[in-house]
């Protein structure tokens, strides 16, 4: 598998990156967890506007799935070639609503789903393209989803929006990359089930035994370094940030 940095600042996009959201491929199949802001533009440097085969989307928040409403437009109103099929779409429950009352003016109550197949995500085990999918819900204030991906004997886990939860351990088990937000800073806000800080992302890692370690998710307004410290000084695995616009083979 590989997995691309499209967009990593959480919140809201930072002046190097958009926010959330991730290109994984493997046997030409494309897979897009999260289209948070900005991250439709950054799409466009790694692959076709029309090229992605599924969408994944961890819960509905702004900065991981608001540009799904642009890139509608994109398949909607496409011209040369016709409108494009429905691609699939996989969310929490409710996901063409809210898009499609964040667009606010669809041609139609059904527009959405014109060119978006959608699928409400659950805990669950399920075939993506070559992908086998285990998706858990995680300690989020809305419904929020991490995801393990695997593939060719490989595991990529992705864990969404989440405070600590033993769902997410479980999802880690044995990852060979694990992409994990860290966007809160140890000792400054401590605020349950809404989102991890770097000591409590490695203790996660730790935990589960994943073998690399990925975080992502920081806000502007945090200190990744403080951050990456935090994390290394508990798991004994290979820490990174996440970088915009680079590419990690697993």
């Amino acid at each position: 598998m590989k997995l691309t940095v499209v967009g990593c600042s959480g919140s809201f996009p930072s002046a190097e990156s958009a926010c959330s959201s991730y290109l994984v491929e493997a046997d030409g199949f494309r897979l897009l967890l999260d289209m948070g802001n900005g991250a439709l533009g950054e799409l466009q440097r790694h692959c076709g506007l029309y090229d992605l085969d599924a969408i994944f989307l961890s819960h509905l928040h702004a900065d991981h799935c608001i540009d799904m409403l642009a890139y509608f437009v994109a398949r909607y109103y496409r011209h040369d070639g016709g409108r494009c099929a429905p691609l699939p779409v996989y969310g929490p429950e409710g996901t063409e609503h809210r898009l499609t009352t964040a667009y606010a003016d669809t041609p139609s109550a059904s527009s959405m789903s014109e060119v978006f197949d959608f699928h409400t995500v659950k805990p669950s085990t399920l075939e993506i393209g070559p992908f086998t999918v285990h998706t858990e819900r995680v300690a989020h204030p809305v419904e929020a989803y991490g995801i393990r991906v695997e593939h060719g004997g490989r595991t990529l886990t992705y864990s969404g929006d989440t405070g600590v939860s033993a769902a997410l351990d479980e999802l880690a088990r044995d990852a060979d990359l694990f992409l994990c937000e860290a966007a809160f800073t140890h000792g400054k806000e401590n605020i349950p089930d809404l989102h991890l800080n770097g000591r409590e992302a490695g203790e996660t890692a730790a935990r589960a035994g994943a073998r690399r370690l990925l975080l992502t998710h920081i806000p502007p307004w945090t200190d990744p370094q403080v951050n990456l410290a935090d994390a290394r000084s508990v798991f004994d695995g290979a820490v990174e940030l996440a970088v915009p616009r680079k590419t990690y083979e697993i």
